[in-house]
């Protein structure tokens, strides 16, 4: 399937304007200027550097979000973005491929019988307490009357339903300083830790299977910090803990499972908690996308934005060409063909609503 020369053109002038968590500025600014030039049902809305354009009003039909985030994780990504052996390369070529299908849409205005609305987000890597999603959706009112929110991530053109839940605790070990020469000095933080590392490196994944599709529980360390020299005996370790979960489990339980994890030797104090969303997969506009040349349908594995409009009470979807493993990834890949095959999903999408 042959991309569309202007598909990929906007795909590397997104790519091109970096935009790192919390520096998503500059590509607002940009988006803002070409959304003003554009035919709209009404101005872009700004809402620090998140912005909300509504393409068209008075259909008659759904009232549909689409969604994605402006920011792109720093993974030290090499070069600029650029096409080798027909994919998109570089930093924010998996993660923006859904903003390029966003901005086409805007620029093409093909009939669509529904009321559509594009949501641009900054530090969408933040999950949504710290993303200014949370601000946009406060802030403006009509929003929270969609019927629906199609979040466009990097799914390798998979239909994904629901959202699997996330947990990051930090776990804190006291000890008490001595000479690690000497027999008996001091009390080892780091290996208060030991029992509580053995089970998580035995952890074997969990499913949860719901409407069909499966998730499954992980539980990994991914970071730890203390100790003072090397002939101290440590006082003190944190641990990060990342718990992820499907829908049959609850913010709830995980952070019980975490205190049990840790069982007294250790005290937890929880980072961030994102709650699990069901799939919703007898939707009308769920259903609807499936049939339109979806490359597969299956459960989000992690936590996305679907979440969260699941509990504003909007039914809600991922879907996007970016290909999903190769996020926050060196070099992140679209493959073209993947493009312009998402291009023909959403209007055979939007052509059911007719």
């Amino acid at each position: 399937m042959e991309v569309d020369v202007e598909l990929l053109e906007n795909l590397l002038w997104l790519c091109r304007i970096p935009s790192p968590t919390g520096e998503e500025r500059n590509l607002a600014d940009e988006l803002a200027q070409r959304l003003a030039a554009l035919p709209s049902a009404s101005p872009p809305r700004r809402y620090g550097d998140s912005l909300v354009a509504p393409l068209t009003r008075g259909s008659g039909g759904p009232k549909i979000l689409l969604v994605g985030q402006l920011d792109v994780a720093n993974a030290g990504q090499r070069g600029e973005a650029r096409t080798e052996n027909n994919r998109a390369l570089g930093a924010g070529a998996a993660e923006k491929s859904g903003l390029c299908l966003m901005l086409d849409l805007a620029e093409r205005r093909p009939q669509v019988h529904a009321d559509i609305t594009l949501v641009f987000h900054a530090r969408g890597a933040c999950g949504f307490d710290a993303s200014e999603l949370r601000v946009v959706m406060k802030q403006d009112t009509e929003l929270r009357g969609a019927d629906f929110a199609l979040v466009l991530k990097p799914t390798d053109n998979k239909l994904q339903l629901g959202s699997g839940g996330s947990t990051h605790a930090t776990l804190a070990f006291a000890g008490r300083t001595g000479h690690s020469g000497l027999p008996g000095a001091g009390v080892n933080a780091i290996h208060k830790f030991a029992r509580v590392l053995s089970q998580l490196a035995a952890f074997e994944p969990v499913p949860d299977v719901v409407d069909g599709l499966t998730w499954y529980e992980m539980m990994n360390a991914t970071s730890a910090h203390g100790g003072r020299s090397g002939s101290v005996v440590p006082d003190h370790l944190e641990v990060n803990v990342h718990h992820t979960y499907g829908p049959s489990t609850s913010s709830h339980t995980s952070q019980e499972r975490l205190m049990a994890l840790v069982d007294r030797v250790g005290a937890v104090r929880f980072e961030e908690l994102s709650r699990p969303a069901p799939p919703n997969r007898n939707h009308a506009l769920i259903a609807a996308l499936e049939q339109s040349g979806v490359q597969g349908v299956e459960a989000r594995q992690t936590w996305s934005e679907v979440a969260s409009f699941t509990t504003l009470g909007i039914p809600a979807a991922n879907f996007g060409p970016g290909a999903e493993r190769t996020m926050h990834a060196l070099n992140e890949v679209t493959e073209l063909s993947e493009l312009a095959r998402a291009q023909t999903i959403l209007d055979q999408w939007f052509a059911k609503m007719a």
